[in-house]
């Protein structure tokens, strides 16, 4: 029998760790691994993509939707630096992912050789908990183990650098002798908890408040049934981060949906008019959407002590997983009797999906990008996972989609990258073979990266039982997000030469692939576009014609700046998009809450 080689006992402690893909493209400095795959029958399963970046992508939509660790692998030099984009994704959304990556051989480092990079300074930052290069067979097990419970313990990337040599050598464990680092399989399970005392402070504070908000995030979700307690004990609203946008139901009354630039008007009004807020699991970047400073008393939870205290000047830091500290906090807090507050969020909350409803049915040429996105709302499968692509089509998925059921969903929330809406779709798919998938992305990523990942999806599909994975295109033909920011943030307008990009026919590509696909140019074709789709027997791309000119209006845009907006965009003498040809201004309020100005709007 043939020694183990190092390559071998890689791919069997990721297996014993419990990993079953490793999502990759090959290359000759990870010969080795691949000559070991095929000794081991493909276990784990190597998932090959189309390239490194999408590897890293799927390897991210995997972790995020299946809450174990996501591996991806690449050669090294150019397979390794293509992998850097979505290993940043996962780094600044806290997703727990290892890269294992090639390098030259040990004889040639440092000799200017092909393809030889620095990968430990490539890497020192966005695998800064962990990164280590295996230069002898005894150093694993350890670094396998080490990277695996560092991206997990701390939710974070790790790396192992393998050089080509090293994978081909017989492997050798780790001895019971001087400068050996044995190791073991297995992560231990905590939930920390704070102190007493922090727990009765924050309860004081939460107690004392007549208008509570709540804002979550991702690190809420294990917590969805003791914030709905906490959320009815205080008569409390409650806002999501995107990337919390599944810890709680939009069909619940008090949840005001999303919050930031992308968000809705409910959560503005209650950030604005609260006088108390209570954060957990969220690192909500955006300080100008959380209540004036000095404005509310706030308390914070976090599993993470390097992420609380941030953002707004908290009076109680509870370091603490959010289910333990809540399940702990609850029995400190006393009921509201006043509901004034909480009726006033609802009242608010009711009015803003009426507010959806007709922005969705306003008139566009041709199809308005909002209605897209609001049709499939009611045809959400209670088990599908949404992601969203950057873009414009990020405000769309953020402000029209209730979750309900188990849905789950995410997109690029800290990076913002353009790109992962496909792969993530594919990695969600390998996560939950057996549940519909669906990436709403723009024109621009789906020429960036979207498009060649039908071909994994083409070459996948048979391994999926529930074969749904529908990509919704909105083609506009520009670069959408960027072009609103310059008009509503530069007074500019669209500068054709960075906007404009190619029409190309999506859905039939798609079917060129062995996949099937629709083309819709009229507001009448999108639901039984969406029916078909969801019923499709294979992936499936709707390619929907969408106006340019539907603005993403943020909630807290005032007249003014809609007026330059309208007037930048008038500038520019634009050829395409209604709302520039029948009167810009007069169009972009009807487009705002309740078609007032939003200083009228305060007045409510």
């Amino acid at each position: 029998m043939a020694n183990t080689k190092v390559a071998d006992y890689v791919l069997q402690r990721l297996r014993e760790w419990g990993v079953d893909h490793v999502f990759g493209y090959a290359g000759d400095g990870i010969n080795g691994l691949l000559a070991a795959w095929g000794r081991a029958g493909d276990r784990p399963k190597f998932v090959q993509s189309r390239h490194e970046e999408m590897s890293a992508f799927q390897a991210v939509g995997y972790a995020k939707f299946s809450g174990k660790v996501g591996v991806c692998a690449a050669t090294s030099g150019p397979g390794a630096i293509h992998l850097l984009n979505g290993l940043y994704d996962a780094k600044l959304d806290h997703v727990p992912v290892v890269a294992i990556v090639g390098q030259t051989d040990r004889s040639a480092m440092g000799g200017s050789y092909q393809q030889e990079v620095d990968l430990g300074s490539l890497y020192k930052d966005v695998a800064s908990d962990f990164c280590e290069t295996a230069t002898v067979p005894e150093q694993l097990p350890n670094l396998i183990d080490r990277a695996i419970r560092t991206a997990y313990g701390r939710r974070t990337v790790t790396a192992v650098i393998i050089p080509a040599d090293v994978q081909e050598l017989d492997y050798t464990p780790p001895g019971h002798e001087f400068k050996m680092v044995p190791s073991s399989l297995g992560l231990g399970r905590s939930a920390p908890v704070p102190a007493d005392e922090d727990l009765a402070r924050a309860a004081q504070v939460l107690n004392a408040g007549e208008k509570v908000a709540v804002l979550i995030g991702q690190g809420a979700r294990g917590a969805r049934s003791e914030v709905e307690q906490a959320a009815d004990v205080l008569g409390a609203g409650v806002a999501k981060a995107l990337l919390g946008k599944d810890a709680l139901p939009d069909t619940l009354p008090y949840v005001t949906g999303a919050i930031g630039l992308l968000g809705t008007r409910p959560s503005y009004e209650l950030m604005r008019d609260c006088d108390t807020l209570l954060m957990i699991g969220s690192s909500f970047p955006y300080t100008q959407f959380m209540p004036g400073l000095g404005q509310a008393r706030a308390v914070q939870i976090d599993i993470d002590p390097h992420m609380v205290g941030l953002r707004y000047p908290f009076e109680v830091n509870l370091v603490g997983d959010a289910r333990a500290t809540l399940e702990r906090l609850l029995p400190l807090l006393h009921r509201k009797e006043d509901r004034r507050w909480r009726h006033t969020v609802e009242e608010n909350v009711s009015r803003w999906w009426e507010v959806m409803q007709r922005r969705a049915a306003l008139d566009a040429d041709p199809v308005n990008p909002e209605y897209v996105v609001h049709a499939l709302d009611g045809l959400l499968p209670e088990d599908a996972i949404v992601t969203a692509d950057s873009g414009s089509a990020a405000n769309w998925y953020a402000r029209h989609l209730r979750f309900r059921g188990e849905v789950r969903g995410s997109l690029s929330g800290t990076l913002a990258t353009m790109g992962p809406g496909v792969p993530y779709a594919i990695g969600a798919k390998f996560a939950h073979p057996d549940r519909p998938a669906i990436a709403l992305v723009g024109d621009g990523a789906m020429q960036m990266n979207g498009l060649m990942e039908l071909v994994t999806a083409a070459k996948y599909r048979s391994r999926w039982s529930d074969p749904r994975l529908v990509v919704c295109v909105l083609n506009n033909r520009d670069l959408n997000q960027v072009t609103w920011e310059m008009r509503s943030m530069s007074g500019a307008p669209q500068f054709e030469e960075s906007q404009h990009i190619p029409d190309l026919p999506y859905a039939e590509i798609a079917v060129r692939f062995g996949l099937d696909g629709v083309r819709v140019e009229k507001p009448d074709d999108v639901r039984p576009a969406w029916e078909r789709a969801l019923a499709a027997d294979r992936p499936f791309v709707i390619d929907v014609r969408t106006d340019p000119a539907v603005p993403p209006i943020p909630p807290h845009a005032t007249w003014d700046q809609m007026e330059a907006t309208a007037s930048a965009i008038l500038r520019g003498d634009s050829d395409r998009g209604s709302m520039v040809r029948q009167g810009v201004k007069a169009k972009m309020q009807e487009f705002l809450p309740g078609g007032k100005r939003p200083e009228e709007e305060q007045g409510r």
